[in-house]
């Protein structure tokens, strides 16, 4: 059995909600939840773009330019999601740390994410923004090795 409650709640009292406390709408919360999603999947793009311009790859990998423009869309989201504030870029070190395959496989697990969290809150644009960037990893990584995870 669970012992009952003894404390009051600190988020409501007899009177009604407590006005002290902060509250945002289901809006608000996957506003957030989105910008988070998209600022991650550029901070994985800027590093892609890093590794590929060390690399100087010849391979049917994403070309810079691609990565370039997707990199602008995203911030340019981001930004609109956080009222106008431009989100923090990393700089293009050249440093490969994790592989192309690990970072297209990051890229696309953190377009999903946005994807889903896009169509719950109905914004056509970053839908369609994250679908392109799942589509655009998909073909980076070949149907196999992305299904072979």
């Amino acid at each position: 059995m669970y012992e009952p409650i003894r404390t009051k709640s600190v988020h409501s009292t007899v009177d009604g909600p407590n006005p002290d406390f902060p509250h945002r709408s289901r809006e608000e919360e996957l506003d957030i939840q989105l910008a988070g999603h998209l600022a991650a999947l550029l901070a994985v793009t800027d590093e892609l773009r890093a590794t590929q311009a060390s690399a100087d790859l010849d391979t049917a990998d994403l070309d810079t330019a691609d990565l370039d423009t997707a990199a602008e869309r995203l911030a340019e989201q981001v930004g609109r999601l956080r009222g106008g504030r431009t989100p923090v870029r990393a700089p293009m070190s050249g440093r490969r740390e994790a592989g192309l395959a690990a970072l297209h496989r990051r890229a696309h697990a953190l377009a999903g994410r946005a994807l889903v969290v896009a169509a719950s809150r109905a914004d056509t644009a970053a839908a369609i923004l994250a679908a392109e960037r799942m589509d655009a990893h998909t073909a980076a990584l070949g149907p196999r090795e992305l299904a072979s995870r």
